[in-house]
């Protein structure tokens, strides 16, 4: 069984999605709002799969509680005092890795709409900025499963449309 907790905006869709497949538990944390969730998500959070938390605090599970942590757009709206403490804390909670997300320069800018939704605009850093902060933080990235992943993106002709970093856990 695998258990996947998903960290960022559109929570609860993520783990719709991921619940719909075999063998999967899936677990989420929107780190935003849900102002305008529809019956699909109340009933997530309702039944404690989903939780909205404010992430730049320790999450509220045990070390190793899920085989793989995601994280999608939610990194780069915090400063590096706040990422210093939740990026470890991702690891802390994954059992075998973190898969990271994240915009990188020369994407769109966010939109005036987004920009108050996340009370600030994103950090878009280059994959240089990333590699020197996970080597400074002692976060090791997990090559295996960086490899794995582009093996199958190129297999299916897949081009993110933003940087993805997978990460070991602590151990």
């Amino acid at each position: 069984m695998l258990k996947v907790l998903h960290v960022g905006p559109d929570t609860c869709s993520v783990v719709s999605q991921l619940l719909k497949e075999e063998d999967t538990e899936a677990w989420g944390v929107e780190p935003y709002d849900l102002d305008d969730a529809d019956t699909t998500c109340k009933s997530l959070v309702r039944k404690g799969m989903v939780r909205v938390a404010d992430i730049k605090f320790p999450l509220p599970y045990r070390a190793k509680s899920f085989s793989l942590v995601i994280v999608s757009d939610a990194l780069d709206y915090l400063s590096p005092r706040y990422l210093n403490k939740t990026l470890p804390e991702l690891a802390r909670v994954s059992s075998n890795g973190v898969v990271v997300f994240a915009g990188y320069p020369g994407q769109q800018r966010a939109k005036v709409a987004e920009l108050s939704k996340f009370g600030r605009p994103a950090k878009l850093r280059s994959s240089s900025w990333w590699i020197r902060y996970f080597f400074q933080t002692k976060i090791e990235e997990n090559e295996a499963a960086a490899k794995k992943f582009e093996q199958a993106a190129t297999k299916r002709s897949y081009k993110p449309a933003c940087q993805v970093f997978h990460l070991k856990s602590f151990p």
